[in-house]
């Protein structure tokens, strides 16, 4: 079942369930996706694509993260804990990041077979990086690892 319509059937659980942080939750990321449908010219009740609902659903997780940290500078931390309960229940339907010591074999690997070893080719390596393994790694790890090794 694709992600977008599990989060729709999941509301009426988390009503029955009277869990108000998922409830308020799933109810968030359902019109987010259904605002993406709509915003790319489809009818309203129209489920996204699984890639399509995953984008929707990391921005989702950086609005909440970058939320967090705003509220733990201003020192809201009665606003810190709603935002992270969100971020917890969102990254559930998110796949698991490759770890950095995965990227760095994969980056190791790649530089081998393009032959990339100056820190002049680190921005086009990185973006070849990226679209290989677009979805399973963090963007700023990659971009890290892929540093450190041509530095």
């Amino acid at each position: 079942m694709p992600i977008h319509e599990t989060l729709k059937k999941s509301i009426p659980d988390a009503m029955r369930a009277h869990d108000e942080v998922r409830l308020r939750t799933l109810r968030s990321l359902v019109t987010l996706m259904t605002n993406e449908v709509v915003a790319k010219k489809r009818k309203p009740d129209e489920f996204l694509t699984d890639d399509e609902a995953l984008a929707v659903l990391k921005r989702a997780a950086n609005q909440r993260k970058d939320s967090i940290e705003q509220f733990e500078k201003a020192s809201r931390l009665d606003l810190v804990e709603p935002e992270k309960a969100e971020l917890a229940l969102i990254e559930t339907y998110l796949p698991a990041l490759m770890s950095r010591d995965e990227i760095e074999v994969v980056v190791r690997a790649k530089m081998a077979e393009l032959s990339v070893s100056s820190k002049t080719e680190a921005g086009k390596f990185t973006g070849i990086i990226m679209k290989e393994l677009k979805g399973k790694a963090d963007g700023v790890t990659v971009k890290m690892v892929v540093d450190n090794l041509l530095s």
